[in-house]
This record gives C-alpha cells, structure tokens and sequence, in this order.
C-alpha cells in the first residue's frame, strides 16, 4: 500500500498541475471563441482523440503485465525489452489504421457533424498529429520502473504548452484553427519529453520491435491485447463518441456546453484513471492480496467522489460562470450529473484493475460493453427529452451498470487465488485454482 500511494502522490500533483492549468486555457478559449466557436472546436477536438481511442492499444498494461518479473517483485529485463518492443509495434499499426479512419472520417464529417467545411483539414491535420503523439507505450516504461516521478515531470509539458499556446492564440490567432495549433504543439511537445526520459530509464533496441515475440512467449497474448483494445475503445466510446454525437444530435453549442461541464464535472474520472494506473503494477506483482488492495482502494474512492459531488453542488454554478461566462452556466445541471457519474467511476476504477491483473481483460470488456451500447442507442432521446441534462444521464446509466457489473464479477473471482501460473513455455495459464 505504501508503494501505491507514493505512485498515486505523483499522479495525483501532476493531475492537479494539469486540472489548474486546463481551467485557465479552457476559459480562454471558451470566452474567446463563444458558445458556437468553442463547440467547433471540441468536436474536432473529440474527434481526433475518439479516432486515437479506437485505433491505439493500451501499451502500458502489456508492458507492466509481461515486463515484471515473474518470480519475484520487480524487473525482468529481457521481459521488459520484448514487452516494450511489443507495444511499439502496436503503435506502429494505431498509427496506419487511425490514418486511414481519420481520411474516411474527415471526408464524411460534413454529412453528420457541425463542424464547418473550411476546417475539415485542420481536422485532418490534429486527428494524425494525435495519432503520432500516442505515448502509452513510454508511459509503462516509466510506471514498470516505478518512475512515476520523471512521468509527472514530463507529462507537465503538456498543460504548459496548452497554457502558453492558448495565450499566443488569445494574441495573434483568436479563432479555432488557432487554439487547434496550440493543443496540436502540446501533444507533440508531450510525446517527445516522455520518449526522451522514458528511453533513459530503459533503451529500445530496434531488434526488441517486434509483433511475433511477446505472442510466442505468451498464448493468450493477442487475447489481451484485443480485450484492452476494446475497453480502451469503449472507455473513449463513453466520452469523446459522446461529445461527438451531442454534436450531432444537438449541435455545435450543446456540443461546447456538454464539454465545459464534461471537463469540470468529470474530472473525478481522471483521477478514476489515476487511481487505476497507479495500482495495477502493484496487482500485478502482489497478486496474493490483490483482492484486498482493491477494496481498500475502493472505499477510499467512495469517500473521495462523495466529496467532490458535494463540492461541485455548491460550488458549480459560479465555477462556470468563473471559467466559461455567464453562457454556460445553463450547463450546471449536466455538470452535476456528470461529476456523479464521475464518483461512479471513481469506485469502479479499482474493481476493473483487480478484473485486468488477473487476466480478464475481456471479462472487463463485456462488463462495459453493453452499458455503453445502451447509453449511445438512448442518446438521441435522451438529449431530446432534456438536452445536455439528458446526455449526462445517459452517461451517469452507462457508469452504474458498468461498476454493478465489475462487482459482480469480482464476486465470482474471488473463489480464486489471484496467482498467474506460468506453464513450462512460461506462458501464462490464467489463475490458479482454488485451494482445498
């Protein structure tokens, strides 16, 4: 426990770094480009983050599942260097296949989102930028050495470039191609500062890049990379694809609006993310008592998320007002709805964790799969029953059934010892059975 919440003290200053710096370039943006601007620019926002989401594999986890060693707590080398040079080959296809998504996208936009043509190759141009930013891959470097530290310095970068890019585009660019240049250069800026401090940690030979390795060394290897994957794309289905289609269904300014109160009432979900990266290297190689960490994790997020429900009641409204103008305070109520759905995820961040180091990556899949399918069916009646209000609820669902679902789940894996047995080939085998 003490190595987790030295993990999650460095998670938890960069995000809040991050969560102070994202208020100020969010308000000016947002006071900048009006309701109407600032909703073109998060949709192309989403769309560039929803088309990186579908395409990208959740590098980090294989590298801190097949990176530890598997005798003891720690670092195999060699392991680390198959894993690491795994991912990277991953992300050399999320970036071919989101390329080609991003072209087919692009074209069709104009037929289904509010975005204006004159923008739609500025909306090319940011969807393949996120696409060679991808850094997950640099990330579990750092998290599978317990360098969380050098990945909060680095992904400072990111906040700081916004910042300063907000401000320069404030100055001599005060339009939406000019706030899309400035999150463009913060992506780029971010990818390369982690790659820089993540190869000092642990270098990446070219001859460790390979797609046949890990695969080779581990049976069920493509099983998880394809059930991560997919709970990747469900994950970013229940937030980017849904700013996307409130654009669609309820136009640029609901889109903009579903944004601001997205970002301040949800930011329990990142802090939902924080606590899931920081304790699965801990799952990972403390399996014996995997169950109980994830528990205590799970209460402490409960107490968490109550409190930053109640303080997103009293204090939203003129938080809003504060950040965006008086325009989007009509957003308030969505914005609770939200930072409940949030507190949601907050306690089930820990539950799939537990679900994902046991090697039921796709168990946690499943469990997402239909919650989120429902939310987008009910969305276009959701929206017109009650515009953003509607939207969050859809989403608040969505987040209910999902953490109903990992409880369930956890129910019936407990009747195992969370223990991965390795076969002579040292593949992994799945848990093992119960004892006697």
């Amino acid at each position: 426990m003490k190595q987790i919440f030295a993990n999650m003290g460095w998670l938890l200053g960069g995000r809040g770094f991050n969560a102070v710096l994202s208020l100020v370039y969010l308000a000016i943006a947002a006071r900048t480009l009006g309701t109407e601007g600032f909703g073109h620019f998060a949709l192309i926002i989403a769309l560039g983050q929803a088309i990186t989401g579908f395409s990208s594999f959740q590098t980090w986890q294989f590298i801190v599942r097949w990176g530890a060693d598997p005798d003891q707590p720690g670092v195999d080398l060699q392991r680390a260097r198959e894993a690491t040079g795994f991912a990277v080959a991953l992300d050399g296809v999320s970036i071919i296949v989101g390329t080609f998504a991003s072209v087919a996208l692009v074209l069709t936009a104009p037929l289904w989102l509010d975005v204006p043509t004159d923008l739609m190759w500025l909306t090319f141009g940011y969807c393949v930028i996120s696409l060679l930013s991808i850094r997950t891959t640099p990330t579990g470097m750092l998290r599978l050495h317990s360098e969380y530290g050098k990945a909060t310095w680095a992904e400072a970068v990111q906040p700081i470039i916004r910042t300063t890019g907000a401000g320069l585009a404030l100055w001599l660019m005060p339009d939406v191609t000019g706030f899309i240049l400035a999150f463009a250069a913060s992506e780029i800026a971010t990818a390369i500062a982690l790659w820089i401090v993540a190869a000092r940690v642990q270098p990446v030979p070219l001859s460790s890049v390979s797609l046949r390795a890990i695969p080779s060394r581990h049976k069920d290897a493509w099983k998880f990379v394809l059930s991560t994957n997919m709970s990747g794309s469900l994950a970013v289905a229940g937030k980017q694809v849904m700013i996307l289609l409130v654009g669609t269904f309820g136009g640029a300014y609901l889109a903009g609006g579903f944004r601001i109160a997205n970002q301040l009432g949800v930011a329990l979900i990142a802090l939902a993310q924080t606590i899931s990266k920081a304790i699965l290297p801990e799952l990972v190689q403390s399996r014996e008592t995997a169950v109980d960490i994830a528990r205590r994790m799970a209460n402490i997020a409960a107490i968490a998320g109550v409190t930053a429900v109640v303080t997103a009641i009293l204090f939203g409204r003129p938080g809003l007002a504060l950040v965006a103008g008086e325009q989007f305070t009509g957003f308030y109520w969505a914005m609770i709805i939200l930072s409940i759905a949030g507190a949601v995820e907050l306690v089930g961040a820990s539950l799939e964790s537990l679900l994902i180091s046991a090697g039921k990556a796709h168990v946690a899949f499943l469990v997402r799969l239909f919650p989120t399918v429902l939310a987008l069916v009910m969305l276009e009646a959701a929206i017109g029953w009650k515009g953003a209000q509607g939207a969050g609820f859809a989403l608040l669902g969505s987040s209910v059934l999902t953490v109903v679902g990992f409880y369930l789940a956890i129910l019936n894996l407990k009747q195992f010892r969370i223990v991965v047995v390795p076969d002579e080939q040292g593949a992994d085998t799945g848990p093992a059975p119960p004892k006697k």
